[in-house]
């Protein structure tokens, strides 16, 4: 199912996009989040093809990729992290989010992520939302932060 979607993202969904809408064509000019397990298939998605996405945010998600273990990162996300100057200058915008009251599986999961994160100099955003669940609230104060960081 997962490269059932990435593949409709690839093959069908921003092919649309860019002859529907007006817009610029580019890696440096494209975002791609989502909540939940959407941040989890964001992030395999723009890792998978780091020619097409600068910007990148998971909500609630993304964590899970890594069952609770140490991010590698020669190896994990295709490699994405192996050097962090290299990443700091593709991509714009690596972001994290999860509310302090989600389900302590996603919040250990994404805690230990942006950790890794840290610990490989890896430049991005981490954001918790206080007081929310795995719900609404706390998406749209992550999209909130996400969206003002985009293409400044």
């Amino acid at each position: 199912m997962t490269s059932a979607f990435e593949d409709d993202v690839i093959q069908v969904l921003i092919p649309h996009i860019d002859t529907t809408f007006r817009t610029l064509r580019d890696r440096d000019h494209r975002a791609m989040a989502g909540l939940s397990m959407g941040g989890m298939q964001s992030f395999q998605v723009a890792f998978n093809h780091p020619d097409l996405f600068s910007y990148i945010g998971g909500f609630s998600g993304a964590g899970g990729m890594l069952s609770n273990r140490k991010l590698d990162p020669e190896t994990d996300y295709n490699g994405a992290f192996a050097d962090p100057t290299r990443f700091a200058k593709t991509v714009h915008l690596l972001w994290l989010g999860v509310g302090t009251n989600d389900p302590e599986r996603m919040r250990t999961g994404l805690q230990n992520l942006h950790n890794s994160l840290q610990e490989a100099n890896i430049p991005h955003i981490y954001y918790e939302s206080p007081g929310t669940d795995h719900e609404w609230q706390t998406w749209r104060r992550d999209l909130k932060d996400f969206a003002s960081r985009l293409f400044q």
